[in-house]
């Protein structure tokens, strides 16, 4: 029997909704020990050597524990925005370096969405880290022509390296079921790359089955306990989250019904308003608001 060709399960994804980083500080914090959920930013801090103690104040309703500390190298990746306070930050001589993240779409955002409020990690716990954590480094040690985009660009690379790692270890990450463990197996991962490349195509169940090569009703068991919603409602977030997207890049609601599998601009309408609860046209004129909800 041969053996199923590799597939891609995050380029369609980032593809679609992008993972942007912005260097906000190397080296010793220097009285910088707070960051504000308020600011809107997720953020990603690299903690090359010495020790940390970070506080999660008001966290009391997220699955987050109060405090934490780290005296190893570790990575703490807060993919939505999340009040946290170092209580005794790095001193000179700490290799230290934070980066604000922010995923298009906000809090819709379907990684950010699937992924827990916080992943901390030991360095050593994610092979192939080193040598973009080795450039970065460097680029953040000194000032050089053009360090701070290369340095964004370095972050980026560090963020899908970890994403890769969360694939294969959701279990070890705490990652809750959602899409991160849907793709983490390799029989739902072909139905979820099908569904994410082409989103307007008639996706019946038995099809869905068929491209993972399961029964309809194995899949759909399957589907509900690794992702937490049926098939047929996670195609309908995931066009809903397109139509999101798109039309806040100024695209009309009778190209997007066509490309997101709907009969015309009044079913997509329906469908955004039953899931977002607001018609696009109302929705769009909260923009601003909806973006930091």
């Amino acid at each position: 029997m041969d053996t199923p060709a590799p597939i891609d399960r995050l380029s369609g994804i980032l593809e679609r909704f992008r993972v942007q980083a912005q260097l906000h500080h190397s080296g010793a914090l220097c009285g910088l020990n707070r960051f504000d959920a308020c600011e809107g930013h997720g953020y990603l801090h690299v903690l090359r050597r010495g020790q940390l103690e970070v506080s999660h104040p008001g966290a009391r309703d997220l699955d987050v524990p109060r405090s934490l500390r780290f005296d190893e190298p570790t990575l703490l990746l807060y993919p939505r925005p999340l009040t946290h306070r170092f209580r005794n930050p790095p001193v000179e001589g700490a290799d230290f370096t934070c980066a604000r993240l922010s995923f298009d779409g906000g809090p819709h955002n379907p990684l950010a969405r699937a992924l827990p409020p916080l992943i901390a990690l030991p360095l050593a716990q994610v092979p192939g880290l080193g040598q973009a954590l080795e450039l970065l480094f460097l680029e953040t040690d000194r000032v050089r022509c053009g360090q701070r985009l290369l340095a964004d660009r370095l972050f980026e690379v560090v963020v899908l390296q970890l994403l890769r790692w969360l694939l294969d270890h959701p279990r070890q990450a705490g990652v809750q079921p959602g899409l991160i463990t849907g793709l983490s197996d390799p029989r739902l991962a072909r139905t979820l790359v099908a569904l994410h490349d082409f989103p307007g195509e008639a996706w019946t169940l038995e099809r869905m089955a068929e491209r993972a090569g399961m029964s309809r009703t194995a899949f759909a068991n399957l589907f509900r306990e690794r992702v937490g919603q049926t098939p047929a409602d996670y195609l309908s977030s995931w066009r809903i989250a397109l139509a999101q997207s798109r039309l806040r890049e100024g695209r009309s609601l009778k190209l997007l019904a066509g490309e997101l599998g709907y009969a015309n601009p009044s079913a997509l309408s329906r469908a955004f308003a039953a899931r977002v609860g607001l018609a696009p046209r109302e929705w769009l004129a909260q923009k601003p608001a909806a973006a930091l909800a």
